[in-house]
């Protein structure tokens, strides 16, 4: 009997391991089909190629307790596990298959994982592992760039694992020091975005920084895991949050209200503005809008706002702060003229060219913009550190601001910058002509002296406080978020004590030539 069986038995552990190759096969087949895709050679979009493999892992036959696959940009990994699971760990640098040049990666599962599943089935259950080593697959327009394009996701079967009270602990290695850049671990959260099959969020994830080469995530949940890396300006201490925002709210709201009263006292004597007062004004009303939109921008952020409202308010912040620079420009240039010319200085329609520039310029860069790619504005996150310095990653302010980062260094950092630049030019070259128009007065004093103040007034406000922005770094960063937020919160008030002093200035000479002229009339 059993010499009977005995080849039956062969025949049917042939036919098993034919089906097992054959389903290790399909799966690598997959893997392969997905790697040609990554080259922009496939009909099927990336969800329908990622769930076509967690499908196929998840349904596959192997032998013992484990399957590893791997083409040049994935590998895959299947396990079966029980209820008497009591955690499990993985590394790369234990993984045959992945070169060891490669920077590292690890994943540390919790006991705790197989629970919930447990409770509605017995037996056993499949957890599957991919790794990927491109970002083809999560493809999205972020501020940032993946850790070394690693993603790396997890999965069991027969349940959605979420809210672990003991997370999975996901480590990624980088073969140089990360020291300078802001790293935020996330996962990819499927349908959060209009235009891609997902988003990345930060939601229920923890950052982590055990060394200098090492960033550890620790999350609440099962998915797609990155870590986005970004080389910008250090993240603001969480403690100094609040007391920051307070002097911005305080400052824009003093602002907003000399700017008010400033040009409501212009309306009021336009009769007898000039050119240069007009210009002054076309400045107060682009800081005016500024502190406007600054202020309703965290507002406009919040999940609850629909997202087109928060593109609007982004664009306008832009807009406002361009014409703002611009203005500051245009203050410069004048300034130029004024002197350059000997104080006689006569431009055809010359406030209205100003205004085209100050105004239309600016409109024209940020409608450009909505008209090529609008997710270049919308909510932006603040990035929050603790007091080692480590990313918060739970809930960072938010404001409707610029998203993309090569807008935000070529028409924020860049466009500032010039501006800045500009106006420091000016200034020295002011100085150095009224030097010398003061040399050459037979009686020096009054009049030269009185140029330069207001030369060095002028410049100052117009330029000298947002050349702060360059130096948040270090142990710059402190003091520069302090001065920055102070004087530029309170940028429209002290252009409204420029414009009383310069009110009452000419109001003085005004009632000085009166009685010359009254006194002339007497002695004739």
């Amino acid at each position: 009997m059993d010499c009977c069986w005995a080849p039956f038995l062969c025949l049917c552990l042939l036919a098993s391991q034919s089906r097992m190759a054959e389903a290790s096969q399909e799966t690598l087949n997959w893997m392969e089909k997905m790697e040609v895709a990554a080259r922009g050679r496939s009909s099927m979009s990336s969800a329908e190629l990622i769930h076509g493999l967690e499908l196929k892992l998840l349904n596959a036959s192997f032998w013992g307790h484990n399957l590893t696959l791997q083409t040049r940009n994935i590998q895959a990994l299947a396990f079966k596990l029980n209820c008497n699971f009591a955690g499990l760990s993985l590394s790369s640098a234990a993984l045959e298959k992945v070169p060891q040049a490669h920077p590292q990666h690890a994943m540390q599962f919790p006991a705790e994982l197989t629970r919930n599943a447990c409770r509605t089935r017995s037996g056993d259950l499949r957890l599957i592992c991919i790794y990927f080593s491109s970002t083809r697959f999560f493809q999205k327009d972020i501020n940032s760039s993946l850790l070394n394009n690693y993603v790396l996701g997890a999965q069991l079967s027969h349940g959605h694992v979420s809210n672990l009270s003991e997370p999975v602990n996901i480590s990624f290695w980088h073969n140089q020091s990360l020291e300078g850049y802001t790293v935020t671990c996330v996962f990819w959260k499927e349908r959060a975005s209009e235009h891609h099959w997902g988003a990345w969020s930060p939601e229920g994830c923890r950052t982590e920084r055990p060394s200098t080469s090492q960033v550890l995530c620790r999350c609440d949940h099962l998915t797609y895991f990155a870590v986005l890396m970004q080389l910008s300006q250090a993240p603001v201490p969480a403690g100094l949050l609040e007391p920051l925002t307070y002097i911005s709210l305080v400052g824009c709201s003093i602002s907003i209200v000399a700017s008010l009263l400033t040009v409501l006292l212009h309306l009021q004597a336009r009769k007898q503005s000039d050119s240069v007062t007009r210009i002054h004004m076309n400045l107060h009303a682009s800081v005016l809008l500024l502190n406007i939109a600054f202020l309703l921008s965290p507002v406009l952020a919040t999940p609850t706002v629909p997202g087109a409202a928060c593109v609007v308010l982004a664009a306008t912040l832009h807009y406002a702060l361009l014409s703002c620079l611009t203005w500051m420009a245009i203050e410069g240039f004048n300034l130029y003229l004024l002197l350059g010319r000997v104080y006689n200085i006569y431009i055809r329609r010359y406030v209205l060219k100003l205004c085209a520039v100050g105004w239309g310029l600016p409109a024209f860069l940020v409608l450009l913009l909505l008209a090529v790619k609008s997710s270049v504005y919308g909510p932006c996150s603040i990035r929050l550190s603790d007091s080692q310095g480590n990313s918060t990653g739970f809930k960072p302010m938010s404001i409707c601001w610029v998203q993309n980062s090569w807008v935000h260094s070529v028409l924020v950092m860049g466009y500032g910058g010039l501006t800045s630049l500009f106006n420091l030019v000016v200034l020295a070259w002011a100085l150095r002509v009224l030097n010398k128009l003061r040399a050459q007065e037979k009686t020096p004093g009054a009049r030269a002296c009185r140029d330069t103040v207001t030369v060095l007034g002028l410049t100052v406000l117009l330029g000298t406080t947002w050349a702060l922005a360059f130096f948040s770094f270090s142990v710059f960063l402190l003091p520069q978020l302090f001065l920055f937020t102070i004087l530029n919160s309170l940028y429209g008030f002290f252009l409204f004590l420029w414009f009383c002093s310069q009110r009452c200035r000419s109001e003085a000479e005004a009632e000085a030539e009166m009685e010359a002229f009254t006194s002339s009339q007497m002695v004739q």
